[in-house]
């Protein structure tokens, strides 16, 4: 196996391993500050200010730490980030303090945007060709982590609540024993930047992605794109409880095939789709596939048929790595750390809005009788986002094409 094929080895079970830590967290964490709460208006609030911190977290140190490698390089800040998320696990499952817990989502937000430096990694070890299907190798890794996480939580957390976040600590620092044996350093010196304010804050970073060349209005179309899957992804169980009467276990193999889908199209298909259509296509073709399906979600009353569009919606999956791979080429070699922490800067700003307008929407219609169409407000606004990017992406291309001609 080439240097290249390893280490592309390594940083796709980074991913999975990162993720599957999250995903051991997300069904036992809400009980975990229940034991530490009195009531459930304190447990609701105490979560609340956890999970707005992690997004903040990862909202300002996600580019700190992309132009943190790109000038100290990729191998010893994926290597602290991964030993400080094992740490801020090992605290988690010990503390009884609520202030403590809420240091540890601190770490915990600042270590886990280590996803930008993984995936400069990865545009590092890669050519131009290759980049896609290496991203779309990622997007699979990280499926296939979100696949397994929530589940494998729920089975330890029955035996022990604490127990989940053992194993989360167990599997970070046995990747961070691996990664300091095996993982080699991708970013040579020579092509190394030096850290200023405008490179290392997020607001900076988002300003440095609009001013690459060939990227600009792309940044709005990533954002309404994220945002949508952001909503989606936060109101999905209460709108099948409220619609469709689902429970935990029919949601968990909803979502099981969701990652699956994701995994089969990222891992197996990405390729063959960016030889097919190319990037600008593929990403276009998947935006447009959303927009159409979630307005089917949002219409539906028969819960059976979401499993049919979830499979007929399989190009949405392929557009997050087409639009990043594009993205990725238009940025220099020397800033690929940078650009792929403004990316995930983007994608920590919509995790904090997404909650906010989702659940209050889901409020307002909460109420109303399961076959009023109204009840699938959330998915016309996901909707909505995605026709939007899908305008300013055709907007964009079409000036860009009219530059170079």
């Amino acid at each position: 196996m080439s240097a290249s094929k390893a280490s592309l080895r390594f940083i796709l079970v980074t991913v999975f391993l990162d993720v599957i830590g999250i995903g051991l967290m997300i069904p036992v964490l809400p009980s975990l500050i229940g034991e530490m709460t009195t009531s459930p208006d304190l447990q609701a609030y105490w979560y609340g200010a956890l999970a707005t911190t992690y997004g903040i977290m990862q909202f300002f140190c996600t580019p700190l730490l992309g132009a943190l490698s790109d000038r100290y390089g990729r191998r010893p800040v994926l290597l602290l980030s991964i030993f400080g998320l094992g740490i801020s696990y090992i605290v988690t499952a010990f503390t009884h303090s609520l202030v403590l817990l809420l240091l540890t989502r601190l770490v915990s937000g600042a270590t886990g945007a280590s996803f930008s430096v993984a995936n400069a990694y990865v545009a590092d070890i890669t050519t131009h060709d290759e980049r896609g299907k290496a991203f779309g190798a990622v997007g699979a890794a990280f499926g296939v982590g979100f696949i397994f996480g929530p589940m494998l939580g729920g089975m330890l957390g029955a035996i022990d609540l604490r127990l989940p976040f053992m194993v989360a600590a167990a599997l970070s620092l046995l990747n961070w024993l691996y990664g300091y044996f095996v993982l080699p350093e991708s970013l040579p010196v020579e092509r190394r930047e030096a850290v200023t304010f405008k490179r290392a804050n997020p607001f900076g970073a988002l300003s440095h992605l609009m001013q690459l060349k060939g990227v600009g209005g792309l940044v709005f179309v990533f954002a309404c794109t994220v945002l949508a899957q952001f909503i989606l992804q936060n109101t999905w169980v209460l709108y099948t409880e409220f619609r469709f009467n689902w429970n935990p276990q029919q949601n968990g193999m909803a979502l099981f095939f969701v990652g699956l889908t994701s995994a089969i199209v990222q891992g197996v298909l990405m390729g063959r789709l960016l030889k097919q259509f190319g990037e600008k296509r593929l990403a276009i073709m998947g935006m447009a596939s959303s927009a159409i399906i979630y307005i089917c979600y949002g219409l539906t009353t028969n819960s059976n048929l979401l499993y049919f569009f979830i499979l007929a919606n399989f190009l949405s999956f392929a557009a997050g790595p087409a639009l990043q791979t594009i993205i990725s080429k238009a940025a220099s070699e020397r800033e690929q750390g940078l650009t792929q922490g403004s990316l995930n800067a983007i994608n920590s700003i919509m995790i904090i809005i997404a909650p906010l307008i989702g659940t209050f929407l889901l409020a307002k219609v909460g109420h109303l009788p399961k076959d009023d169409w109204r009840m699938g407000v959330t998915f016309f606004v996901c909707s909505g986002l995605q026709f939007l990017a899908v305008i300013l992406a055709l907007v964009h291309f079409r000036r860009l094409k009219k530059l170079n001609a």
